[in-house]
Formats: structure tokens, sequence, C-alpha cells
């Protein structure tokens, strides 16, 4: 089945921090496949800008190469890619001065469309300085969108100072937070598995779900990160975002609609919803590790420390958390998260426990009832299983199995899957906002995530020891299994 492949109205895409990493392994090979499928209009132009010093040529002989490093060579179309490249252009620019800024305003006047969007693949602290730039020399109109990256803040106080400054420069409707994880296409797909299907909202409740799990595993370690995630750590990078939004779309109540603030609304709820978590609960309900040297599949992996190149840390590579949600539908059904780097495997996925059976009408041969379970992964291969009883082949009496209905999207659409960066570039160039993130959901997480932070800071315990390459410190399985429960790894 292939996919439709909608155009977006004529724009101009303006890229700051279009050098750094995000723009080569994401951004510039997004927008190349947008291209090649199509998609792009040819009044589309992508203005890229940095402190570097680069004529158009040089930025675009960047791009190949970024292009070139991560997109398979078979998607490689000498005329796509040129037509593509075309449209680059380059404009070096200072967030700290009012340097570049007069030519980049020459530069916008004669490319594209009336939509601007400006993206800002920078750290956090430039966010403030550029929007106060792009306001000051009249770039701003009611067409103009602005994108910001995570880590929006490190905390709720510097989150809105943050939101204050893009805030004073672009209206909240015309600002995009960006969470890569909400543009996977099985992350849409929950909300049509629960919204478009009779089947699954009428047992979508305490009533009929034992447990939620969701996992979001590494098994890289550092990369080239080490300055940043020393100070933010896996509560900071993964929790308050990433797995929190997803908790939101297993969680949320039906919106009336699909548009963006119904959908938003819904996920703020369940925000504010969520038992707290502090010093008086934290050491019952939260786990953290941090990884020693061990072994991945490609050999011996050095541990946290060393890769840092510190005598000491304590920044928690793993964190493990047990959250339930203060409300009918979802009373007493516990929620375990848990997320880390060098675990066994890279996987993320929501595993949904249905409650068993209260009486089986089967005799012992037919051996044991397991509970039904809706898996959702989100990554590696995309796709989603339902696991059932049922009876197995052949003669012989009423032997049971626990066995999947599975429906990998590769196999199952015969098409590929796109980057969830190529969905979300292209939803802020039609204006839709459904899969960003609104000002007060960042501000809300903040503020059930700061406790848990200050509870850890104020202990003298730190995070505890795992050997890289299994599934985190022993603690966490303790977590979930003294509640009767297991950590869900099938084929991981």
């Amino acid at each position: 089945m292939a996919s439709r492949v909608i155009p977006v109205p004529p724009f101009t895409l303006v890229i700051f921090g279009a050098t750094g990493d995000l723009a080569q392994r994401k951004l510039l090979p997004a927008l190349f496949h947008r291209d090649l499928a199509g998609q792009l209009p040819d009044e589309g132009s992508i203005i890229g800008t940095s402190r570097r010093d680069l004529s158009d040529e040089e930025f675009q002989a960047f791009a190949r190469k970024a292009i070139a490093d991560h997109v398979p060579s078979h998607e490689l179309e000498d005329e796509a890619l040129g037509r593509f490249l075309n449209r680059l252009s380059y404009v070096s620019t200072d967030a700290g001065s009012d340097r570049g800024w007069d030519k980049l305003g020459e530069r916008l006047s004669g490319e594209g469309g009336p939509i601007r969007v400006f993206y800002l693949a920078t750290g956090p602290d430039l966010f403030g300085p550029i929007c106060q730039r792009i306001g000051s020399h009249g770039f701003v109109d009611e067409h103009t969108r602005v994108v910001v990256e995570k880590p929006i803040g490190k905390d709720l106080e510097s989150a809105r100072a943050v939101n204050d400054a893009v805030g004073k420069v672009f209206p909240e409707e015309s600002v995009y937070r960006i969470d890569h994880y909400l543009g996977k296409e099985t992350v849409q797909n929950l909300m049509a598995l629960r919204f478009a299907n009779a089947l699954f909202e009428p047992v979508w409740n305490a009533a009929h779900i034992d447990h939620v799990q969701i996992t979001v595993a590494e098994s890289l370690g550092l990369e080239g990160r080490a300055g940043y995630y020393d100070t933010a750590g896996a509560m900071r990078d993964m929790v308050q975002n990433h797995i929190l939004q997803l908790l939101c779309l297993v969680a949320m109540e039906p919106p009336t609609s699909i548009a963006a603030d119904s959908v938003r609304d819904e996920k703020l709820k369940v925000l504010k919803s969520l038992v707290p978590i502090d010093s008086t609960n934290a050491a019952a309900l939260t786990v953290r590790g941090q990884y020693r040297a061990g072994a991945s599949a490609g050999g011996a992996v050095p541990g946290y420390l060393e890769e840092l190149g510190a005598p000491s840390s304590r920044t928690a590579t793993f964190v493990a958390l047990k959250a339930e949600i203060a409300n009918w539908r979802w009373a007493g059904v516990p929620f375990y998260l848990r997320t880390g780097k060098r675990l066994a495997s890279r996987v993320s996925e929501i595993v949904v426990t249905f409650r068993k059976i209260p009486h089986s009408m089967f005799g012992s041969d037919a051996g044991d009832i397991e509970s039904n379970r809706l898996v959702i992964r989100l990554q590696p291969d995309e796709g989603v299983k339902l696991w059932l009883m049922i009876k197995d082949p052949g003669p012989g009496g009423m032997r049971l199995q626990h066995v999947p209905l599975d429906m990998t999207f590769a196999e199952a659409f015969k098409a590929r899957n796109p980057d969830a960066y190529e969905r979300l570039i292209l939803d802020v160039v039609r204006g839709n906002q459904t899969l960003f993130m609104r000002r007060d959901e960042v501000e809300a997480a903040w503020t059930w995530v700061d406790p848990i932070i200050d509870a850890w800071r104020d202990t003298t315990e730190g995070p505890k020891p795992y050997t890289a390459g299994t599934w985190g410190p022993s603690a966490a399985i303790a977590l979930i299994e003294r509640d009767g429960r297991t950590w869900y790894e099938d084929g991981v």
C-alpha cells in the first residue's frame, strides 16, 4: 500500500545551527526525502545559517555529504539530489550580535513563499537571543513560525525563562516545540488504535487493564554528548519529554477532535493528574542507575565515568519509575517507566497488559492462561502486536498457547516508513500543531519531574551501578516484581 503524498504550500525554512549534528543527521536528510517524494513545492527554499563562514556552494557540499552519510545509497538519485541542493543557500550570522542579520533579511526578501519557518537547531541558551533578533529585524508576521528543540530548560524555572524569551517575539500559536517521538508512525497509530476502533476504548480503563510499561532503551553510550548529558541525565533527557508524552497519549481521555488544542488539552489533564513523587516516596517509587564497563553487540565498552573522563559523577544514565494517575479511568493502575543508556538492546515500546480472566474453564493440561497484551513498538521495526490465547493446532486435547497477532508496518504496508522529522517539519509548514507540545504541557511536566530530581539531590545515595549490556540495576527489577509483575522483554 503506497502512502499518499500531499504537497505543502510554498515556504522558506531557515535552519539556525545548520552545520551542527542535528542538521547533518536528521534535518537535511529528512528534507531531501520529502523532496524525493515530490512533497516540496518549487517555491520551497532552505537557508542554512550558523557562525561558520561558508559560501552557498560550500554549504551545498556540506549538505551533499550529510545526505550521503545518512541516506541509503539506493535512495540517492543524482537528479533528485541536485534538485534538492539547488534549494539550499547559506548566510553566516551570530546569535550574540547583529553580524550577518541584514544579509539574512536580504536573502529572506528574495526567497521562497510567504510562510517562514525558523528552526532553532541550537542549544536552548540561544533560543532567546535568536528570537529577539528575529523580532528586532522585522522577520515576523502572521505567516512566521519558530521550531524549538528539547531540552526546553533544565527545570521549571529555566523552562519558564525559555518560554518567556520565545514568547516575547512569537505568539503561542506560532511556537512549535518539537518532540520527535510524537512524529513516529507507531505513536500516531496509538491514537488510531484507541479512537478509530470499537475494540479497545471500552476496555481502556482500570477495570480491564492491569498495568502499563513504557521502555525507551538505548544500547549506545554518550556518543560525543558528554558535556550535555552529565548535566541532564536520563530524567531530563528522556523522561521529562519523550516518556511523559507517550504516557499522555496512552492515558488521555478521548479528545473532541484531532485539532491541536483538543488533543493537547487532554494530555495536559494527564500531566496534572500524576500522583506526586518527592522526598517522601521517591525511594520506594524510583530507581537510578549508572553503567559500568561491560559488553555490547560490538564488544567491550567502557563505563560512564571512563567515557565522561571524570573520577566521579552522580548523573543517572538509567531511571525506572512507578507512576500513577489519580483519576477515575486509571486509579490503581501502575505505569512503569524505564529508560537508560548501554542497555541490552535498543528498543522503545509501550506494553499495555490487560487483567487476567477471572476464571479458567480449562483443565490443568491446557497450560497457564496468560494476560492479553497490546505491544506498541516505536523502534526498531515499528509495529503493533496483540498477544492472545489460542488453541495449539492438532488433536490430543485442549492445549493453549500465547501468540501474537503481528502487524509490522514495513511488512504490512510495503512502503518506506518516513522518519519522524520528515512529518514534523512539514506539519510546521502546514501550521498543524497537533504533534507539538504547548507551553503549559512543558511546564506541567517539569512540575512533576522537579521534586523527583530534588529528592535525588538531597539524598546521600548515588545511582546504583549496572553492567553495560544488561537491563539496568537489579533494583529496577525489584521495583516491578515486588508488585507481582515483570518487565516485558520479548524478542529484544
